[in-house]
């Protein structure tokens, strides 16, 4: 095992400021359209839920810029938090597991959970319309792939696997550990529903703390990540 479970810091901000972060974007965005259409509600709904990809661009970027700025405040190095192979393992057999478990949820995702999740959505309720989802992330294929595929698995894996967990295991143990990450990680997926949160936080986030702690690097869990997002920009742009 590569990466050292111990107090590396607070991890909190980290935390809990992306989701904080998301909804102020929202609102800045629906600002901005608000005054371009003279205040008419639907049209402002309607054009920003089209711009979903490009507030994803500014909110990875975001991240990106906050991540590093605790990371070099508190003395923190990329390979501190996992971004080396272990004894015995090899960089390129680590995002391979990883993209192999990433790429088989990409497509439980798309065909069974999606799904399944829309029929939950339209039977128990939800505070996004069912089946919305998708046709969001799609509006723009590129900024999304930016997003998504480019920046997502890099800034996420290092705030929620390599930061989080490498502090808080050592404070609350495994256990709660993960299951604080996930919530959080589900929490940065609030505009996709209440249903959408917990499918990401709990599938998505546990399959994702799963490898990390067991590999004991990020490789393999940025692998799954990058793997899984890949598959589904690949689904949502064959649609």
């Amino acid at each position: 095992m590569n990466v050292t479970f111990q107090k590396q810091g607070s991890p909190w901000f980290l935390l809990i400021a992306p989701p904080i972060l998301f909804l102020l974007i929202i609102v800045a965005f629906s600002i901005y359209y608000g005054a371009q259409v003279q205040g008419d509600p639907t049209v402002i709904a309607e054009q920003t839920a089209a711009a979903t990809p490009w507030l994803l661009v500014v909110l990875q970027l975001i991240l990106l810029g906050a991540q590093f700025a605790v990371f070099r405040r508190q003395g923190l190095t990329l390979r501190q938090i996992g971004w080396q192979a272990g004894v015995g393992q090899t960089a390129w057999r680590e995002l391979l597991l990883g993209a192999v478990f990433g790429a088989l949820l990409g497509g439980l995702y798309f065909y069974v959970l999606s799904p399944l999740m829309t029929t939950v959505q339209s039977t128990f309720g939800d505070y996004v319309p069912a089946g919305e989802l998708l046709p969001s992330l799609g509006a723009s294929l590129s900024p999304f792939f930016v997003a998504n595929v480019i920046l997502a698995p890099f800034v996420e894996e290092n705030i929620y696997r390599g930061f989080a967990l490498t502090s808080l295991m050592p404070r609350l143990g495994s256990a709660r550990a993960i299951l604080i990450s996930c919530l959080f990680f589900g929490l940065l997926h609030w505009p996709g529903g209440l249903w959408y949160m917990l499918l990401t936080g709990l599938v998505a986030g546990g399959l994702f703390a799963g490898l990390f702690v067991k590999r004991g690097n990020l490789l393999a869990s940025f692998g799954a990540h990058l793997a899984l997002n890949l598959v589904e920009f690949l689904l949502i742009w064959s649609m």
